[in-house]
């Protein structure tokens, strides 16, 4: 496993994957925080890609990410980080949502509890999700972090649409 890190608005983000896929974002705080395995090796070349869109997405010039992901977990949790990757930019849904969406309408807190396993946050994500009286719920970089994401997102698309709707 290769690593490295990023420094961000949110904070330094720990990356890791192998030469040909991103597997692990880690925040530097919050239930999400990870330390470099012993046998892991600190190269930064094959997250040239992933930082350089991370970097774009934090300076509101990326809205969806072009990576090779290794999406782990169950069949279900896999289904449920894929449903997450649907949600737009700058928008939120709920878990009850992305439950109907993955067929299994009453299971809110198994979709909630793939949501909070995610291991690729921001390029999967989870931020996006709330609950359904639109309250901000877990986040494994705690609630700030998830608030400043929603907040980056909304700026950034309020920005997006007011440039698509002035004249040429």
């Amino acid at each position: 496993m290769y690593y490295c890190y990023f420094e961000t608005l949110i904070g330094e983000l720990l990356l890791a994957g192998e030469a040909d896929a991103l597997s692990m974002i880690r925040f530097p705080k919050g239930a999400m925080t990870c330390d470099p395995g012993q046998d892991w090796i600190y190269n930064e070349t094959p997250f040239a890609n992933v930082r350089t869109q991370l970097l774009e997405y934090f300076r509101g010039e990326r809205r969806d990410f072009d990576l090779p992901l290794r999406l782990a977990g169950t069949e279900f949790q896999v289904s449920v980080l894929e449903a997450l990757q649907q949600i737009p930019y700058g928008e939120t849904i709920s878990y009850g949502a992305i439950a109907k969406q993955v067929g299994r309408p009453k299971a809110m807190r198994a979709v909630g509890a793939a949501n909070g396993r995610n291991p690729i946050p921001i390029i999967v994500p989870c931020h996006r999700v709330i609950g359904s009286s639109g309250d901000l719920t877990g986040f494994g970089g705690g609630l700030d972090t998830k608030e400043a994401l929603l907040k980056l997102e909304a700026e950034n698309s309020a920005g997006l649409l007011c440039i698509q709707q002035s004249p040429l």
